[in-house]
């Protein structure tokens, strides 16, 4: 078999394992398609996610499931704010041999999983939340001078309250640039409740299957970053990072006059994997400049900000996003 019809049949097969995944998933997340995809999405890219929505909207039970589904071992960590760096990563004790003989153990913490549930991550304090700076970007973790590494997969998928402020600390930007999306839970359809409520108040619930193994998930993402880019689809991200940096040259007047700072490089990255997982999700071979829009909201939002003087007037973040991105896409269509 040549090497791109194998890897069409590859690609193929993966979606087919997709579906599985989501049919097993929205057996007990019920509804709320658009957060299942995005978090696949997060987990095909090997990136993290920060899932923001109110209490009570299953982002626990999201992330369990998950867990479950794509065969990972999975912690949870509560974040408050007496959490100190040593209750995420572990530490050493001094144990005694029966010979009398003293040396150190390490204890690892909560972190060495392969799916880590950070809930409420803005309550801790910054000393705490910079404890995951280092594991979500390079997969390691130095505790006593020694660096242990995390193996692989490790996904953080981590909470916030969007409405709760008193008592949290919000995330610096270092470290809300190191989620590869920002997934908004809104309150489900009036459909979608009716069917949970019938589902998870009886004797019995749904239960979620596993579908993939670790080392499946791990194929996935060496075959995600095989499957190819058009020119087009690449332009598109450039122009797409560089129109909201106010800076830029080619900024709109608006953009100039509401943004604050703007997405670097990685934001870039992020939507060159993230549009590939949306096709693959999709059954598709190549992305297109629909992906881009699509992914342009969960991937910049929390890579950029408004000013002052726009946040006073009530302007949108995700209404500059879309509007921008809308407006890139068609302009590249009447090229």
């Amino acid at each position: 078999m040549s090497e791109p019809a194998e890897l069409v049949a590859e690609i193929e097969a993966l979606e087919n394992k997709l579906q599985e995944a989501k049919s097993s998933i929205t057996r007990r997340f019920i509804g709320q398609e658009r957060v299942v995809d995005l978090t696949l999405t997060a987990l095909l890219c090997g990136g993290h996610a920060l899932l923001i929505g109110l209490p009570g909207l299953g982002k626990t039970r999201l992330v369990e499931t998950l867990s479950t589904v794509m065969g990972l071992h999975g912690n949870r960590i509560q974040f408050t704010p007496d959490l100190m760096p040593a209750d995420i990563l572990g530490s050493e004790v001094l144990d005694t041999a029966e010979d009398g003989s003293r040396h150190f153990r390490f204890i690892p913490g909560p972190i060495f999983c392969e799916l880590l549930m950070a809930d409420e991550i803005n309550r801790a304090s910054p000393r705490t939340q910079s404890a995951l700076l280092q594991a979500m970007q390079e997969r390691t973790v130095t505790v006593a001078g020694e660096d242990r590494s995390l193996g692989v997969p490790f996904h953080v998928l981590a909470t916030q309250n969007p409405i709760e402020q008193e008592g949290t600390y919000p995330l610096p930007e270092a470290q809300l640039d190191r989620f590869l999306v920002q997934i908004d839970v809104e309150y489900p359809d009036r459909q979608t409740e009716r069917d949970i409520l019938l589902a998870t108040t009886g004797v019995e619930e749904e239960e979620a299957h596993q579908i993939f193994t670790k080392e499946d998930l791990l194929a996935a993402q060496v075959l995600l970053r095989r499957m190819p880019v058009g020119e087009s689809v690449v332009e598109l991200i450039l122009d797409l990072v560089r129109a909201f940096r106010p800076d830029e040259a080619g900024a709109s007047e608006r953009v100039a006059e509401t943004v604050a700072w703007g997405p670097g490089p990685r934001a870039a990255q992020a939507l060159m994997m993230t549009v590939r997982a949306r096709a693959m999700l999709q059954g598709r071979l190549a992305p297109n400049a629909e992906d881009v829009m699509d992914m342009a909201r969960p991937v910049l939002s929390h890579r950029m900000a408004l000013n002052f003087a726009a946040r006073a007037r009530g302007d949108s973040l995700a209404e500059l996003i879309e509007s921008t991105a809308a407006g890139l896409v068609r302009t590249e269509a009447a090229a």
